[in-house]
């Protein structure tokens, strides 16, 4: 009988049904193999083979003794095949054991085993999962060598391989390449441009796979939900919703989850719960992006609430929940909720606090003006050794409440860590700015000229008629130049006449946005307000997505945009979103 009969014959046999009853329990697994050992089937490279992929597909396959068993059942296997090593490479790339799939891959290698397109697509996809860059490239190299570069599933593969590395270019490249792109390929490429920020470029693929007639699946809108998330762009996040609700689609916690996140960082939070409501699955992440949701809208004591009622529901908050429950604190000052977080991390959930939960802390006690205990934070914590974002945080604390003299300490250490950082320059510029250090900040920015480091520059983006606008300081590009200045000067001479006096430290010292007095009332984000002002109807609420930290002064002249328009109006930041109405701020001046 030859082996493919064999395999045919202990496909319909007891023990191979036995195996399959058994599944991926590895005791039930073993009970199996000791069966198979009794009846002189050891041998059987078949039923070894399923027996080696269920355990690797197993949900204890990563333990020191489940792993240590599998090896020894492979070593005990004559001459494995490709077959079998296809098999274990795939099981280990699926079931979240890449590096072991790498590994495997190398042992086939050695044993001369010749590598189909199977072996490719799992090799790459554990490559991309690790972020394995040279390792993939290799592999890549040896796709080609074996003919194996037309293969779609192969291409697929490693445009996803190239997106999660980083190189875009590449990636674009061979998804340019594949003749007959399924709805796999198309996703590859558009959460490609997401994963790596490019918001913009994976709506722009979204839409060349619409004109290409392809149907979009979850994982196509699950990438496109969070780049409306990015860009603020919630007309086709809306599009998106209706689309799940035509199509009758199921509204699983994954799409859920991003829709939540979608509603909340494009400024419509009662959209955001109302989602989160009517979900029949709530899971670890759905119940984060709600609290994140509250906390960036500075609800803080909300934010605190649903975490109660999380931990109330059976689940146990993860790093990444107690991330945005940091971050709420921070937003509301609430210190004292914030701190007892903070110390729950290890007390009661044995969670190591990472450096993201180190700055949320020094934010927090920064923001509430107690930079002594910031400092002491940060020296226990860190055990003497902060890395640049904690710097940063307690940097800006300083700004804050004009602690010159340890914004200046901070500082120092601060460029010490990350000296090719500008955004770093332009902080401390703004420190002695505003102790009328002149001087040092003429030497700031030689300093910035001469190791060719420029600023971040400041835009507004406000969405009207499902057609994004964006404008930067000074902006004279957009076909409405002449009529938005015109209103703007006009809507300013309003808002003194209501109370507002322009606080000119800001153009005079900040750096980081906009600059000097001339330009203090084209700042982007007014410049957006006025054109939405303008071109929207006088019941409607105006969303201004702006990508740095709105500046003081045109926080306060919001207010009383506010105030003489009667609109309400939403900018979502570089840090929170502002809610102006009837001349007050949600963040009550607390930012």
């Amino acid at each position: 009988m030859n082996r493919r009969a064999t395999a045919h014959s202990c496909s319909h046999s007891p023990t191979y049904e036995a195996l399959l009853r058994a599944g991926r329990r590895v005791r039930p697994l073993q009970q199996v193999h000791a069966r198979i050992v009794v009846a002189g089937h050891h041998r059987t490279r078949s039923l070894l083979t399923k027996l080696l992929t269920l355990i690797h597909c197993s949900s204890s396959s990563a333990s020191g003794s489940t792993a240590a068993y599998a090896r020894t059942l492979f070593l005990s296997i004559p001459e494995p095949d490709t077959f079998l090593f296809n098999s274990l490479i795939t099981a280990a790339a699926k079931s979240g054991r890449p590096a072991d799939a790498i590994v495997l891959y190398r042992r086939m290698s050695a044993a001369c085993l010749e590598p189909s397109n199977y072996t490719f697509t799992s090799v790459v996809k554990a490559c991309a999962d690790l972020s394995a860059s040279r390792t993939g490239r290799v592999v890549h190299s040896r796709v080609i060598a074996n003919g194996f570069d037309s293969d779609v599933f192969v291409q697929t593969a490693l445009v996803v391989f190239y997106g999660k590395t980083g190189d875009l270019h590449h990636a674009r490249k061979l998804f340019d390449r594949i003749p007959n792109r399924t709805v796999v390929a198309w996703n590859a490429m558009i959460a490609g441009f997401e994963q790596n920020g490019l918001a913009e470029e994976a709506v722009a693929m979204f839409q060349l796979m619409q004109e290409a007639g392809k149907e979009p699946d979850s994982a196509t809108l699950v990438s496109l939900l969070s780049a409306c998330s990015q860009l603020g762009a919630l007309s086709l996040g809306q599009w998106v919703n209706d689309y799940l609700v035509n199509k009758g689609l199921e509204l699983n916690v994954v799409l859920g989850t991003s829709l939540i996140n979608m509603y909340a960082r494009c400024g419509h939070l009662d959209k955001a719960h109302e989602i989160f409501n009517g979900l029949e699955e709530r899971n670890v992440v759905a119940w984060t992006a709600m609290i994140s949701g509250y906390g960036m809208h500075g609800h803080g004591h909300q934010a605190i609430k649903l975490f109660q009622q999380m931990k109330s529901s059976g689940l146990s908050p993860n790093d990444v929940t107690f991330v945005a429950v940091l971050s709420a604190c921070a937003h509301a000052g609430l210190v004292s909720e914030g701190q007892e977080a903070f110390a729950s991390m290890r007390r009661d959930y044995g969670l190591v606090p990472r450096v993201e939960h180190q700055v949320c802390m020094v934010d927090m006690l920064g923001r509430a003006g107690r930079l002594d205990e910031a400092m002491l934070f940060i020296r226990e914590e860190t055990r003497g050794l902060p890395g640049p974002e904690v710097l940063t945080a307690m940097l800006g604390a300083c700004k804050m409440h004009k602690n010159f003299n340890l914004g200046v300490e901070v500082a120092e250490h601060l460029l010490a860590v990350e000296p090719g950082n500008p955004a770093h320059y332009v902080l401390l510029s703004n420190i002695f700015a505003l102790a009328g250090r002149m001087d040092r900040v003429e030497k700031i920015r030689n300093v910035m000229i001469h190791r060719h480091l420029r600023k971040q520059i400041g835009y507004s983006l406000i969405e009207i008629n499902q057609v994004a606008h964006v404008f930067r300081m000074g902006d004279t590009s957009h076909q409405q130049t002449m009529e938005i200045y015109k209103y703007l000067e006009e809507l300013i001479d309003k808002i003194k006449e209501a109370g507002y006096v322009p606080e000119t430290s800001a153009a005079l010292h900040e750096l980081e946005e906009e600059e000097r007095e001339f330009a203090l009332r084209f700042h982007s984000e007014k410049l957006a307000v006025a054109f939405g002002l303008m071109n929207t109807s006088k019941n409607s609420l105006i969303r201004i997505v702006k990508n740095l930290r709105m500046c003081n002064d045109c926080h306060l002249a919001f207010n009383f945009v506010s105030l003489v328009s009667g609109r309400e109006i939403i900018v979502r930041d570089k840090h929170r979103f502002h809610h102006f109405k009837g001349g007050l701020c949600s963040c009550q001046n607390y930012w």
